[in-house]
């Protein structure tokens, strides 16, 4: 007889030190208590935001292997193993949705090679959001992830989205180290148009969330500090 294959997962976080039941589904919550095994990136946050959102559930009785720059690509299809015997995984992220700016994707990509439902549930995602409430196009963006540390490299990267945003009328988003986002918003105002518009998105969903849209030479006359605050920046050249 056939065993029937588990299900993977997909389970989003917070994206900050905020209630999770202020800005999760009660599906997640559902899922959690439901699941013994899980994948995820930091046990000690893990084991902290699953007994946040389920305070009933047993921890010794958690299984949780772990994903992250230590883990070598060989091991990835052994956390799915347990779907092959019929018991559902959860992927966690450690903010936001998992997969998305965040490790999970090859796991993802080898759950469907061995034909594993993979389920995704319904959770912040900072770029989504971001995009949201940046009255950029929505139709047509890109995210970029980090952009290069070294300056020349970096404005070279800047001037490059400018130009690809203004040709394909698509907005680009990045990222920065949260400790370097000040040096990212002086270099976007030494580097682009004055006329080009940039958003900057912090702290989503947390109590001290902005979100502004103005133009580079609006930045330099109202600027914001963003030291150590998660942010995204999005510019888009008309």
């Amino acid at each position: 007889m056939t065993t029937k294959l588990g299900k993977l997962f997909l389970i989003p976080t917070t994206l900050g030190d905020t209630n999770p039941l202020d800005v999760l589904p009660i599906t997640v919550k559902n899922t959690i208590e439901a699941l013994d095994i899980f994948i995820v990136e930091n046990e000690k946050t893990a084991r902290r935001f699953i007994k946040s959102i389920a305070p009933e559930k047993s921890q010794p009785s958690l299984q949780l292997f772990l994903l992250n720059k230590f883990t070598e690509f060989t091991e990835l299809p052994e956390f799915l193993n347990p779907c092959l015997k019929g018991k559902n995984v959860g992927l966690l992220s450690e903010a936001g949705c998992p997969a998305v700016a965040d490790p999970g994707a090859d796991v993802v990509k080898i759950a469907h090679q061995k034909n594993i439902q993979v389920v995704p549930l319904v959770g912040p995602s900072s770029i989504i959001m971001a995009v949201m409430g940046s009255g950029m196009n929505g139709q047509s963006f890109a995210f970029n992830g980090y952009l290069p540390i070294d300056k020349q490299e970096r404005k070279a990267e800047l001037q490059r989205l400018e130009r690809v945003s203004f040709q394909q009328n698509q907005s680009q988003l990045f990222i920065e180290t949260p400790y370097r986002n000040n040096a990212m918003l002086e270099d976007i105002c030494k580097v682009l148009h004055p006329d080009t518009d940039v958003c900057i998105a912090c702290d989503i969903t947390l109590p001290t969330e902005f979100i502004k849209t103005q133009s580079v030479q609006a930045w330099k006359k109202n600027s914001a500090d963003l030291h150590k605050r998660p942010a995204l920046f999005i510019i888009h050249k008309s």
